[in-house]
């Protein structure tokens, strides 16, 4: 299973409002799991996936409400990520669109909910096909900050590899690549069973080490049900396994003035 942290609890905080982080789109999903780790484990997983996001002052919103809302995403000086990120991606993948998870799931406002970028299409991105709704989520973190996110665990280890009580992750593939990165793949079929909502689909995520220690960190979800569901679930996840390994290593994804280092 992946960790349901790869936004890497990124927070906004606007004057007189409350602070918005992305740790709590998968609340109920967050608390299983950590149940389930030891804590050990918990740190490096923090580095992977989009976690739960915690919005002080906010409640759920409607239980069964459904909408269809852009989400405030955040517009880049070089013009908009989602067409730049749509021409990366091979044809028939649907409708990309920039959204912002907190919007969407907790009905923050677009100032609550704003996000500070390091790479040049992170982001939150809808993915409408054949009339369902997927997310894909991108987040670079350079290697200062991904080593602090590590806390000290070797980047480079297997991330297949079960630590202490942590389950492990379905269909984990690690692949050491010839620039001396290291990309990990594996599928969650995030069934928790815990009757929460938002209800998360099967999803696929990604985590590629470059070899300077910086991260590149994906997650290409089915979608969700329940409270202010965008849509029907995916059939599948937005990219294939292929797909997003391709995707991780564009070097549109990591700032220029990093490159492939």
């Amino acid at each position: 299973m992946s960790d349901v942290r790869e936004l890497l609890q990124r927070a906004a905080e606007g004057a007189g409002q409350p602070a918005v982080s992305t740790e709590a789109v998968y609340a109920r999903a967050g608390r299983v799991r950590r149940g389930r780790r030891v804590a050990g484990s918990g740190v490096a997983l923090a580095v992977v996936a989009a976690g739960a996001f915690v919005l002080p002052g906010f409640a759920t919103g409607p239980g069964t409400e459904r909408t269809s809302v852009a989400g405030a995403p955040e517009r880049s000086g070089a013009g908009d990520r989602a067409e730049r990120l749509t021409t990366l991606l091979p044809e028939g993948v649907g409708s990309v669109e920039q959204v912002s998870l907190a919007v969407l799931i907790k009905n923050a406002t677009p100032a609550q909910a704003k996000e500070t970028y390091t790479g040049p299409l992170d982001g939150q991105y809808s993915v409408r096909r054949d009339g369902g709704v997927g997310f894909l989520t991108l987040s670079y973190l350079p290697r200062a900050q991904a080593a602090r996110k590590f806390g000290g665990t070797d980047p480079f280890g297997d991330f297949c590899a079960v630590r202490g009580k942590e389950p492990p992750r379905s269909e984990c593939v690690r692949e050491e690549l010839p620039d001396g990165g290291a990309l990990t793949i594996w599928r969650d079929a995030m069934d928790y069973g815990d009757g929460g909502t938002p209800q998360w689909g099967p999803e696929l995520t990604a985590r590629l080490v470059l070899k300077d220690g910086s991260l590149l960190a994906a997650r290409a979800s089915t979608g969700y049900e329940g409270s202010r569901s965008q849509g029907p679930l995916l059939a599948s996840t937005p990219l294939d396994r292929a797909q997003l390994r391709a995707l991780l290593l564009r070097p549109e994804l990591v700032p220029a003035e990093q490159g492939r280092k």
